[in-house]
């Protein structure tokens, strides 16, 4: 048996697809427990099934589509005109298109492509030093991982059994927060390094608006529509999807049915594709992990170290750092979350805030060693060493342990809502 785990631990290490290797355990230890296989596909099927499911790939092709239309430059337009005169005003309006566009294309990787070589120059040719400039890029790739319609929380939703809806009203604060903190480090090395500032016109603040009003329309409007009630989460994403297409289409011109429709849709096909197989297989394997009562048999071993709710915080933020940093976001969730909800149950912390804890501990992962993804990807977008690029976001990893830190042991930031509509 170890010597099968040894040998499943390798071929990850070098490179094996994912799945495989999770598939592998699975089977694996369905034959150590004596558990029947078929498990596996059970939950699999459960998950497909699921009313939420659908929503993933039209928002994964909103954001394909947000891609390779004009959408990116509109909104960089708009922000520098309308934001580039405030202190740190060129680096805020990177960290609010990042967030802007990772709440639809659901996958930092992709924000670092689509933005990173579009913005990098300006943040040079501005005055800022490229260790920041990197950092920045690099990190705000997943900001927008707590803001609608994010795909990890709607994930977590449906794995942890939460109102996704609510879900998302708790992100917003915390997401807020996190911008915000990050300005400020902004304004501060704006002001060292006495990078150059833009005059705000009106002129080409109004003219900015008017070309990319339809995109700016779009986050409110799925708010509205979602926390209105007007519509269900999927028929949001069907709208979203919809609503982008059209404006890239009709609209802007940015992008034709006949010439890119085929390279759209395959694009969305290979990243749903690669996604949903990874959610599949993750969750015939936790739920199996589950048979096997191994989340009692943790609680029973945490419960006679940990005697406190805060003890038990600090342990569940190492513990999640160290998953983020070795695992991708989506399979941790579908692994983890159901090991780690009935601990959370036991020491009291609501799921919807372990739901914000989870997620903000994943999206400082994507910048962390070994398996950081947003470190791999930015080291191909601007040709730079992995270990370059780390040492590049070290400051904005502080600023973001902090952040969540904050979070964690101010629940009241992710449970407002709630308390709100209990009174």
């Amino acid at each position: 048996m170890i010597f099968f785990i040894l040998l499943l631990v390798f071929f990850a290490l070098v490179g094996a697809p994912l799945f495989t290797v999770l598939a592998s355990v699975a089977i694996l230890a369905s034959y150590s427990e004596d558990i029947s296989p078929d498990i596996l596909i059970i939950e699999m099927h459960r998950l497909t099934t699921s009313p939420n499911m659908i929503a993933l790939p039209l928002f994964i092709l909103a954001g394909v589509i947000m891609s390779h239309g004009g959408a990116p430059k509109r909104l960089v337009a708009f922000y520098r005109a309308n934001f580039g005169f405030l202190p740190g005003g060129i680096a805020i309006v990177t960290l609010v298109s990042c967030a802007f566009f990772t709440m639809f294309s659901g996958a930092s990787g992709v924000t670092i492509l689509a933005l990173g070589g579009l913005l990098f120059p300006i943040l040079k040719n501005e005055g800022y030093p490229e260790n920041f400039s990197l950092g920045l890029l690099t990190t705000s790739g997943s900001l927008g991982l707590l803001f609608p319609p994010s795909l990890a929380m709607i994930i977590y939703g449906i794995v942890a059994n939460v109102n996704v809806e609510q879900l998302f009203i708790a992100g917003l604060l915390p997401g807020l927060l996190l911008i915000i903190l990050l300005s400020f480090y902004s304004a501060y090395v704006d002001k060292k390094h006495q990078v150059k500032r833009h005059k705000f016109v009106f002129s080409q603040a109004i003219i900015t608006c008017k070309r990319c009003l339809f995109d700016l329309f779009l986050p409110f409007g799925i708010v509205l529509g979602i926390f209105g009630g007007f519509v269900s989460l999927t028929e949001a994403a069907a709208v979203t999807a919809s609503y982008i297409l059209f404006i890239e289409t009709v609209v802007y011109r940015t992008l034709s049915l006949k010439k890119h429709g085929l390279q759209l849709l395959t694009e969305t096909s290979l990243l749903f594709g690669s996604l949903i197989i990874i959610l599949l297989i993750a969750l015939g394997l936790t739920n199996l992990l589950i048979d096997a009562q191994l989340p009692m048999k943790l609680l029973a071993f945490i419960e006679r170290f940990v005697d406190s709710q805060i003890q038990f915080l600090i342990l569940l933020n190492i513990f999640l750092l160290l998953v983020g940093a070795l695992m991708d976001i989506f399979s941790a969730l579908l692994v983890v979350v159901p090991l780690l909800l009935p601990l959370a149950v036991r020491y009291d912390i609501h799921p919807i805030h372990l739901g914000i804890i989870f997620i903000a501990n994943l999206e400082i992962g994507y910048s962390t060693p070994p398996i950081g993804i947003n470190l791999f990807i930015a080291s191909q977008r601007f040709k730079k060493p992995v270990i370059a690029l780390f040492r590049s976001t070290l400051p904005f990893l502080l600023i973001m342990l902090v952040w969540l830190f904050t979070l964690t042991y101010l629940p009241e930031l992710s449970l407002w809502h709630l308390d709100a509509t209990s009174h």
